[in-house]
């Protein structure tokens, strides 16, 4: 009596049918070959080397605020004291130095890493008008006409510079009327999204003199 060869259950060929045909309904084909998807999405470096040296007769070091990857990153440089002309106040000699900073066109360098600058050219800065607070920066425009980012700019670099805020705190910014200052602060909320700086700083009446 010969023994008939065992068969796979037919139910298995329909089923193998049905696996194929809702791969290829999904629209994936299946493959071997690596395929190529082109590289990653290149992010800028925010990124520049220091600069050597320190204070010198011809300028002084400080911390320019450039723009990068949307939001403020400081870049530290040499700025050139400009000459002292009609002013001689030494803050806004270093005020005038920091914006002819801002103004200026990035490196090379400093472009590949991904840095500009939105100050425009042609910014200057001014002495106090009578009753202004002490370091007073008048510009040349008024602060709330400027471009967001670059008054965050402004902003950020001399509340940074030594040279120009007495110390921790807001900038005192106005313009070339006899409108009040305004005072500016640079926060977290300010370098991190500088287009959106509040449209007015806080306005900073004159002290009343004593009776």
């Amino acid at each position: 009596m010969r023994r008939s060869r065992r068969t796979a259950p037919a139910v298995l060929v329909p089923l193998v049918g049905v696996a194929l045909l809702a791969a290829s309904g999904c629209g994936i084909r299946a493959t071997t070959v690596p395929v190529d998807v082109g590289a990653a999405p290149s992010r800028v470096s925010c990124d520049t080397p220091a600069v050597p040296g320190g204070q010198t007769a011809a300028g002084f070091r400080a911390t320019v605020e450039l723009v990068c990857g949307s939001q403020l990153v400081g870049v530290e440089r040499v700025v050139p004291m400009p000459e002292k002309g009609a002013v001689r106040d030494p803050a806004v000699q270093a005020a005038q130095a920091l914006l002819e900073a801002l103004e200026r066109s990035v490196s090379a360098e400093e472009r590949d890493a991904g840095f500009s600058t939105g100050v425009p050219a042609g910014l200057t800065a001014g002495v106090p008008r009578p009753g202004d607070p002490a370091g007073t920066v008048r510009l040349s425009r008024k602060p709330e006409d400027l471009p967001p980012v670059a008054l965050s700019q402004i902003v950020c670099t001399m509340a940074g510079s030594d040279a120009v805020s007495a110390g921790p705190g807001p900038v005192v910014l106005g313009g070339p009327d006899a409108d009040p200052p305004r005072a500016w602060e640079c926060t977290d909320a300010v370098r991190s999204r500088p287009e959106s700086v509040p449209t007015l700083g806080e306005i900073v009446r004159p002290s009343a003199s004593p009776s």
